[in-house]
């Protein structure tokens, strides 16, 4: 290491106790996607405190701070963090204003970017930086609460579901041209490298409309709506054994809306869907093969359906060029006593996805993932165990990282930016996103009533 970066980790060392104050703070305080006003409030006013002039409110509770008096290379480098977290109302740490719990690690994210914009913002290291960095708390990479989406996009403040598909879409990405990503994971291990594929998706909710009626003294004069969707996601069963085993197909959804009463047939059923794979083509695939199942409950039933697709987000695609990364990594270890995660090199399509997906078609995508948690991931029993790497050893990475890029006039990064390709650009993967805006309808086929 050389001296600007043995003084990054001394300067995050020296605000520990702030730094970790921060995670605890995000980690109690969780909140949802499109809804972390709290949350993003208390990330700009640290960036205040440091000097910078955010801007707030980009799709709805969005970030982004430039670090100011930077010389040298125009290169910016983003440096991401996320703010929402999982409505899992039953963890130990859940937010009672908001039945919120961080059981996906986001609240180390961010900490991390603060810790990083602390060390970053030091007048002797910002001096040896030759681009600069920006710090960025993204909404809502987490796809659930769909309904409340939909209306922030009935209501024309968003259009995607995912914070950074909004960030690309409104032009907050338009002035950088590399990011920094990080997740945290659980496992016996303090850091790694994170740059596997995984899937992309499509969001849907399926809607049967029945017509209501006594369930036992009248049933001939109902459509059952719940029915409806019994039949529709069975129909979707009998597909299951259609899809490719190499392009990882998952769907997966759940009823958020069955009915009324018990004794009344069911007029109004909700059902919620996440159709993922890791291409594209595949994606498209189990799309129409869902719609067609959903569709089918309709007709054999008589009920009518709305089926609202909206895209969430693309597959992720690794970038080869990880030495950078690799080298930040094994120093920072090297000095900590910490353990690499042996298996940061395994290249199987991941099963979930994540909205850094659609970073990668578009910017180069650095990620690393670090522990300090444990439990499972997007389960109550998900916590925080070792503050220290969770919080401290990300934000020495994402710094790191940022410094390595953007030192010696920001040859590293000039480099991994002139050597990219982009799978799309900016107006290429606007129109893919409004090309799976869809909405279908089938209305209701009601019988002659029977006497």
């Amino acid at each position: 290491m050389d001296a600007i970066e043995r003084k990054i980790l001394q300067v995050i060392d020296a605000h520990a106790e702030e730094i970790k104050a921060f995670g605890r703070d995000i980690f109690h305080h969780a909140e949802l996607g499109y809804k972390e006003h709290r949350t993003a409030g208390k990330f700009a006013e640290a960036m205040r405190r440091l000097g910078m002039e955010p801007q707030e409110g980009l799709a709805v509770t969005g970030v982004k701070s430039s670090l100011p008096g930077v010389q040298g290379s125009k290169i910016r480098v983003a440096v991401m963090g996320e703010l929402d977290a999982l409505p899992i109302s039953n963890a130990s740490h859940t937010n009672p204003e908001t039945g919120a719990a961080h059981c996906c690690g986001h609240n180390a994210q961010l900490t991390g970017v603060l810790g990083a914009a602390i060390a970053l913002s030091d007048p002797e290291i910002k001096a040896a930086l030759g681009g600069t960095p920006v710090f960025m708390a993204v909404p809502a990479e987490e796809c659930v609460d769909l309904e409340f989406k939909e209306q922030l996009a009935a209501q024309g403040k968003i259009r995607y579901f995912g914070g950074k598909c909004e960030f690309i879409r409104i032009g907050a990405m338009d002035d950088i041209d590399l990011v920094v990503g990080h997740h945290s994971i659980t496992g016996d291990f303090e850091a790694g490298l994170a740059n596997s594929p995984s899937t992309g998706f499509v969001s849907k909710t399926v809607r049967y409309r029945g017509k209501a009626s006594h369930a036992a003294g009248s049933p001939q004069k109902g459509v059952d709506a719940l029915n409806a969707a019994a039949l529709g996601m069975h129909a979707l069963e009998l597909q299951r054994e259609s899809f490719r085993d190499k392009d990882t197909v998952r769907v997966h959804g759940f009823i958020s809306k069955g009915g009324e009463a018990v004794n009344v047939i069911a007029d109004d059923v909700v059902l919620q869907y996440l159709v993922r794979a890791g291409n594209i083509p595949a994606i498209k695939d189990a799309n129409r093969k869902v719609d067609r199942a959903m569709k089918a409950g309709a007709v054999g039933t008589g009920a009518g359906v709305e089926i609202s697709t909206t895209p969430g987000y693309l597959p992720t695609a690794p970038l080869y060029d990880t030495k950078l990364v690799e080298g930040a990594i094994d120093d920072l270890l090297a000095v900590t006593g910490g353990r690499r995660d042996l298996n940061d090199h395994d290249m199987t399509m991941g099963g979930g996805s994540t909205d850094y997906g659609d970073i990668s078609y578009v910017l180069p995508l650095l990620q690393f993932h670090t522990g300090g948690m444990c439990g499972s991931g997007h389960n109550p029993n998900y916590d925080v165990a070792d503050e220290d790497t969770a919080y401290l050893l990300t934000a020495k990475l994402f710094a790191l990282i940022t410094y390595r890029l953007l030192r010696d006039d920001a040859k590293e990064a000039r480099k991994l930016k002139e050597g990219f390709q982009p799978l799309f650009s900016k107006e290429e993967y606007l129109a893919y996103m409004e090309s799976m805006l869809e909405k279908t309808e089938i209305e209701m086929q009601e019988l002659p009533l029977l006497d």
